[in-house]
């Protein structure tokens, strides 16, 4: 699967090229997973500024994903059971399951082939790209399985974690299971780390065995009787020995989250959280999501020998309200007409609206990402629909290939009823008054975010990247203040909190 998904990346962009230009075609050798591709009579691959295009139906011929091109509008659409990708010719940004995704390199056409910049669509799966300029060889790797992490000594290796029953190891028989059916395997659906607390989704009947390891500093999550769902497949690198990676950055207590499925028989999925210190933590769980919970101050906890369970979020009559910042690590988003990144604008305001949320009482907020790290959008609609969230608030900025176009416009799922539509309008009278840019106004359209939350959602484009005017406001802090207060305002508003 993931090797399918590497390749519906690379068909993701074609048809989207302007002439090749000034570029240096060669004879070459094409590895897949150390698997020579046999080459057509001719195939060659390009060198456009140091960055290495392919072509496409080096790889394409083999598929069997649905493509659509429509010559009037020169855009081309392709489709797998997961996946919908719309692109349009000339363009730079393509819309992944409503999505819009930039490219560094432009694809290109050289003759009647079609030519796509490797290296950004590996970024964007989690792939390895190596070009070998001596052998003239491109080396495509679906994952780096040179190392497994998870085993007994050898390079790269960490040491393997002691059973949670054994002595001197705390547990927690007070923390309450996830609802399910006793006795059939519950799956891992989703793993994330947001405002310095880890989130697992799962389905089915768990009980988590939480607890802490030092010689490094370690908290463990033992997820008895699970595995990993197939969407944890789609959204999350795996290995061949079912393990991997989530990188963290921004958290001075949390180097990196390591994931597997530890034992076989009974089947375990195991969750670490590698610690840059010693920390205490709070657990709890609800709807089918795990939260662990590190803002806490040990003096709180004394000795830590169990984890307290936290009340659920959204609990004791508040509203849930999931805020999304679009984009994030490995997807960059749009570029500026200054050469910034959308991905850090939307963090930026969505921070904001956050620090304002949790000063409300009566309202709960969960972050999709606090921090640059890459989020998959089936991600972003499982923890939210998981927490039974009342709204979801996705946060982008605007982008097109002409400078012209500027403003401020909201979009939902029309086809998802009256709610999402009512929420559309009330955050963006607000935002509107926030950003002083030109009103374009509240569309529908069937953006992924917005489309698979089971509760009102919308997307709010606060300004256009590409508009040198709108972009000089949207990267200064006052302007991201009176966005977030704006946005908070519509968001009180349409759920009646005083």
């Amino acid at each position: 699967m993931k090797k399918l998904g590497f390749l519906l990346f690379l068909v993701v962009f074609l048809l989207v090229f302007p002439k090749l230009g000034d570029a240096a075609s060669t004879s070459a050798k094409i590895y897949l997973d150390g698997e020579q591709l046999n080459l057509s009579s001719g195939v060659k691959v390009a060198n456009v500024n140091n960055s290495v295009l392919i072509p496409i139906r080096v790889v394409s011929e083999n598929l069997g994903f649905k493509v659509d091109w429509e010559k009037s509008s020169q855009s081309v659409t392709v489709q797998n059971s997961m996946t919908t990708v719309k692109m349009v010719i000339g363009s730079k940004t393509a819309l992944i399951d409503g999505s819009h995704v930039s490219m560094n390199v432009t694809p290109v056409l050289s003759g009647q082939t079609t030519m796509v910049p490797i290296r950004f669509v590996s970024t964007q799966m989690g792939m390895d790209v190596k070009w070998d300029n001596q052998k003239k060889a491109v080396y495509l790797s679906s994952s780096d399985i040179s190392k497994d992490p998870w085993s007994n000594g050898g390079e790269g290796s960490v040491p393997a974690e002691p059973n949670p029953e054994t002595p001197g190891t705390p547990s927690n028989p007070q923390v309450p299971s996830v609802p399910g059916t006793p006795g059939s395997l519950a799956t891992v659906d989703g793993i994330s780390f947001s405002d310095n607390r880890l989130m697992i989704a799962t389905t089915g009947y768990v009980t988590p065995k939480v607890f802490k390891l030092d010689n490094p500093n370690r908290i463990v999550v033992d997820l008895p009787n699970t595995a990993f769902s197939e969407i944890f497949g789609y959204e999350h690198t795996l290995s061949t020995q079912n393990s991997g990676e989530l990188a963290v950055t921004g958290y001075p207590d949390v180097s990196l989250i390591r994931y597997a499925l530890f034992s076989d028989s009974p089947s375990t999925v195991r969750v670490v959280i590698n610690l840059s210190n010693a920390k205490n933590y709070t657990v709890s769980i609800d709807n089918g999501l795990i939260f662990i919970d590190l803002n806490v101050i040990d003096s709180e906890i004394t000795p830590p020998v169990t984890p307290p369970t936290a009340p659920p979020i959204g609990s004791n009559g508040k509203k849930l309200v999931v805020i999304d910042a679009g984009h994030g690590g490995n997807d960059p988003g749009a570029g500026s007409v200054t050469g910034k990144r959308e991905k850090a604008v939307t963090l930026a305001i969505a921070l904001k609206v956050d620090a304002l949320l949790k000063k409300e009482k009566n309202i709960d907020v969960i972050m999709t990402r606090s921090g640059d790290s890459t989020l998959k959008l089936g991600d972003r609609t499982t923890f939210a629909n998981k927490a039974k969230a009342d709204i979801f608030v996705s946060i982008h900025g605007n982008s097109n290939t002409s400078s012209s176009p500027s403003g401020t416009e909201t979009y939902y799922t029309k086809g998802k009823g009256e709610a999402s539509g009512n929420l559309a309008k009330t955050i963006h009278k607000h935002l509107i008054k926030a950003t002083g840019f030109k009103d374009r106004g509240v569309k529908t359209a069937d953006y992924y975010v917005t489309k698979y939350t089971s509760m009102p959602a919308v997307l709010l484009e606060v300004g256009f990247l590409s508009n040198k005017s709108d972009e000089a406001q949207m990267y200064k802090e006052d302007f991201q203040n009176r966005v977030a207060q704006g946005i908070v305002n519509g968001i009180k508003e349409y759920l009646k909190v005083q």
